[in-house]
């Protein structure tokens, strides 16, 4: 009989004298994807920096948790970062949390981290949902190595060459893409990636979840135009796999 060991309650204050850092995965689409020390967590920290603030705030309303929220978002981080520090020197932990899914991966939170870091104080995950792990295990191509190109540039040309770039690489490529632009590169990766296989994975775990695997040329034409919003992953077969059945979910 497996003896499951009890859960300690997550370490709020570091035994060098500083808070904590915590860098909280919330949940990409269902509510319920959101683990226990996640939600204690959120409960005990001093405060919550968020991306999204009102998002955040629904999320803890969802859950009873009365945590104050302040704004850390891409264009603000740099200037947060300071008093952040200086609350963390105080004694208070801290918890960081974007719009969906793990901070500081393609997210705000990672010059946090990495100041928090620098100046010794204590840094801790919480892991959870990502919907790049989760994408990359429903697209039905190699999962053993690969490769995360974050979201793809936003000007066609430099898309094109990152595309160009990392249609050499052998391993499995996943990459971000906004859902007004998805009809343009499923055109590019038509003439760039060929007949090699492609997933496209849009609202994971939300009502209207949907995986579309293929070639680029069969998943554009699967795309039906509502089905063109949403958040949208690719996942890319490396060089060299041989092209296989296509299927729309």
């Amino acid at each position: 009989m497996t003896r499951v060991r009890p859960q300690t309650p997550p370490r709020t204050h570091d035994s060098r004298g500083g808070g904590t850092l915590f860098l909280v995965a919330t949940p990409i689409g269902n509510l319920e994807d959101v683990t226990h020390r996640a939600l204690r967590t959120l409960g005990e920290v001093s405060a919550v920096a968020a991306e999204d603030t009102r998002r955040t705030r629904r999320l803890l309303a969802h859950y009873g948790i009365s945590a104050p929220v302040v704004s850390l978002f891409e264009h603000n981080e740099r200037q947060r970062i300071p008093r952040l520090l200086e609350r963390l020197r105080a004694g208070e932990s801290l918890a960081v949390v974007t719009d969906a899914g793990s901070p500081a991966i393609a997210d705000p939170g990672y010059r946090l981290a990495r100041a928090a870091a620098d100046a010794g104080m204590r840094v801790e995950s919480i892991p959870g949902p990502s919907a790049v792990i989760a994408a990359l295990q429903v697209s039905g191509l190699p999962t053993d190595r690969f490769t995360f190109g974050g979201f793809l540039p936003v000007k066609a040309g430099a898309r094109r060459r990152l595309l160009e770039e990392l249609a050499e690489r052998r391993e499995t490529v996943v990459v971000f893409e906004a859902s007004h632009r998805i009809e343009a590169t499923l055109a590019e990766l038509e003439q760039v990636w060929g007949e090699r296989p492609i997933a496209l994975a849009r609202e994971l775990t939300k009502v209207f979840e949907q995986v579309l695997r293929g070639s680029a040329a069969h998943v554009r034409a699967a795309l039906t135009a509502d089905q063109r919003r949403g958040e949208m992953v690719l996942v890319l077969s490396g060089k060299g796999l041989a092209p296989r059945a296509e299927s729309d979910e």
